[in-house]
């Protein structure tokens, strides 16, 4: 099987569209079509099917993605032999948001970069916003944003003033993160409104300028929790949530490993606006490093951990 076939699938998945992957392979939206329609009649199975949210990959389309992303791995090592590929110094910079996740994929992608050569990772935690004007003013080449999905046009359009590009990674549900411990673990259902009687653990610094500063998911004051602890990092979240099992904390979906390391269970709850996005941005015209397209699939596969778990 020709090789750019796996890249193509990959793209797909990366743009969740494919007249957006055809747009960055610099190719027809027709030709990329038949190419994956060939390579799906030759395997005998759909690797992608059309959803509301675009374009997804199947379940056996995400094996077969993962089987995609480890041969170009091993192509790409036998041309690094030359060590023409990589400069002298691995440099690569992203500011993320403060998922679990992405941070899962970082330690997977640090664990495979050539000890022998000079490493200058800059990694940073912060806001949708930061992270934007961190690009606009060069101090990082990409950035992960999240928002909630009714501010969608908002950040889009501040996107696009700021002449920034993206590329959606998932779209998601949060769920309430809790101390096995805690009173509401082990029933059947969690209520929004029974949350509201205990600690909110929440990141103090994610406020968006020139939108409504009341939080949404907070329609009004008999639901508004009273009682919150603010932090600043994301460092010490799972030993509070674990020291105290009166607390609770809002999360994209957290890697299995996490959750037992900690004695955590996520679960969840349904409540209004509680759709939200994670978009990977750059500047126009951007071309991405070796280093940085194995960080980026490093998430998506971290991404699709995560994803496939069904939670309650």
């Amino acid at each position: 099987m020709n090789t750019l076939l796996f890249k193509y699938a990959i793209e797909i998945e990366k743009t969740r569209s494919i007249s957006k992957a055809a747009e960055n392979l610099y190719m027809a939206q027709p030709n990329l079509s038949k190419a994956i329609k060939e390579v799906e009649d030759s395997l005998g199975f759909t690797i992608f099917e059309r959803t509301s949210k675009g374009v997804v990959p199947t379940r056996k389309g995400l094996t077969f993605l993962a089987y995609s992303r480890k041969i170009l791995e091993e192509l790409a090592g036998i041309s690094r032999l030359s060590d023409s590929e990589y400069p002298v110094t691995q440099s690569i910079s992203m500011s993320i948001p403060r998922g679990s996740y992405i941070a899962a994929a970082f330690i997977k992608f640090a664990g495979e970069l050539n000890f022998d050569k000079e490493i200058n990772a800059n990694l940073q935690e912060t806001n949708s916003i930061q992270a934007i004007e961190n690009i606009v003013d060069g101090r990082f080449n990409l950035g992960i944003i999240r928002y909630q999905a009714v501010y969608e046009n908002y950040f889009l359009d501040y996107l696009a003033d700021k002449n920034l590009c993206y590329d959606q990674i998932w779209e998601f549900e949060y769920l309430a993160l809790m101390s096995e411990k805690h009173a509401l673990a082990r029933s059947p259902e969690v209520k929004f409104e029974e949350l509201k009687s205990y600690i909110e653990v929440i990141h103090g610094d994610t406020s968006v300028p020139y939108l409504n500063q009341t939080d949404s998911r907070w329609q009004n004051d008999d639901t508004t929790p009273k009682k919150r602890i603010y932090l600043y990092e994301r460092c010490n979240q799972f030993d509070i949530l674990s020291s105290l099992p009166t607390a609770f904390m809002w999360v994209s979906p957290i890697p299995e490993r996490f959750i037992k390391r900690y004695d955590l269970v996520q679960r969840k709850c349904v409540f209004e606006n509680n759709k939200h996005k994670d978009l990977l941005i750059y500047p126009q015209g951007y071309t991405f490093t070796p280093l940085e397209k194995l960080l980026i699939d490093r998430i998506f596969e971290s991404k699709n951990e995560v994803s496939l778990k069904k939670y309650n």
